[in-house]
């Protein structure tokens, strides 16, 4: 089975790497939104789906992201494009952990989720009257950069340079969420999440953690918005919206908040659905509804979990079955719910 996975992963990067060579402009682009929107989801399912944090407001860091590293660019000022996503990533991480410092010690659950979104409208609104940021036309004609590696140099004004960027850089910064979520520090962020006050009795502290994954996840979000102004080339304060910050939260439970994976699969089946569905006006909103209905109520898990589900079963079926026909298969199957 890990064979499998490992063959199914390899011909997805496969795939992904291969889009410009037979994909026309308006899938290309459409293809580094959702590269985009991956690293948004899973950053905000750091907080969701591992540390049981709400986040409705998550938009705001990627907005902060996105205006960061649109100003620099469209003002020249001369600074290499990694140092600008480095930068985007610690403006989200400022941002989360002053949002962490007033909001975490005092509120959980739902009231955390008001208040994010409350934080994330004001930020709009305060964009909206900013001449510098454009008001509401935003910042538009932002130029693509070149990547300066010192001992070479990139060109990336062109779409399919940028889209191979987009994947290099998607990458490293999934591989990076994986390593935490996988790691000593993800294992003590599901503890949180399942039992707060066990956790704390075992001596964690559990409000530093929750600020901790805030930040990451801010910073996450803020490096999803500098990689998406270039590609977009432009950005507004619709960035900031609440409906953008339902996206993660939307792909996330389709796919499967309680997957690493499942924001990404969430992520490709929502653009999917948006894409099938581009000229039905209206209809992409009542498809991804009853999508969404139909998961909830028959997988809670979101499509992974339910992937997860039926090979459990299917395996269980093949151990209980086994290589005879007779009594074999009675001992065999003993044998397996003995061990289980």
């Amino acid at each position: 089975m890990r064979l499998i996975n490992t063959v199914l992963f390899a011909a997805c990067l496969a795939v992904m790497f291969t889009i410009p060579l037979w994909a026309d402009q308006g899938i290309l682009f459409i293809a580094g939104l959702v590269l985009v929107e991956m690293v948004f989801a899973l950053s905000w399912n750091l907080l969701f789906g591992f540390t049981g944090l709400a986040s409705f407001g998550h938009a705001a860091f990627f907005a902060i992201g996105a205006y960061l590293c649109g100003y620099a660019l469209r003002a020249d000022i001369g600074a290499p494009f990694l140092l600008l996503i480095l930068a985007a990533g610690v403006a989200g991480a400022l941002a989360a952990v002053l949002t962490g410092i007033v909001l975490l010690r005092r509120t959980t659950g739902i009231h955390l989720a008001i208040f994010t979104l409350a934080l994330a409208e004001i930020l709009r609104i305060l964009v909206g009257y900013s001449t510098a940021l454009g008001r509401e036309d935003g910042l538009a004609s932002i130029p693509r950069p070149s990547l300066e590696l010192g001992f070479a140099s990139f060109d990336l004004a062109s779409g399919e340079a940028y889209y191979w960027f987009l994947c290099i850089a998607a990458s490293v910064i999934v591989g990076f969420l994986w390593l935490i979520c996988h790691g000593p520090f993800g294992r003590i962020l599901v503890s949180i999440r399942q039992d707060p006050e066990r956790t704390t009795f075992m001596g964690i502290n559990v409000p530093a953690y929750r600020l901790a994954a805030f930040t990451i996840s801010g910073a996450t979000s803020g490096m999803a918005g500098a990689l998406y102004a270039p590609w977009a080339q432009i950005v507004t304060p619709e960035s900031a919206h609440w409906i953008h910050s339902t996206q993660p939260m939307l792909a996330s439970l389709l796919g499967g908040a309680q997957s690493f994976w499942g924001p990404v699969v969430g992520t490709v089946l929502f653009s999917i659905i948006n894409y099938s569905t581009r000229n039905l006006v209206g209809l992409a909103e009542l498809v991804i509804g009853v999508v969404l209905l139909v998961i909830v109520l028959a997988a809670p898990s979101g499509v992974v979990g339910l992937v997860h589900e039926l090979r459990r079963r299917l395996t269980a079926r093949v151990s209980h079955a086994g290589p005879g026909a007779e009594g074999k298969a009675g001992s065999k199957g003993k044998f397996v719910q003995e061990a289980a």
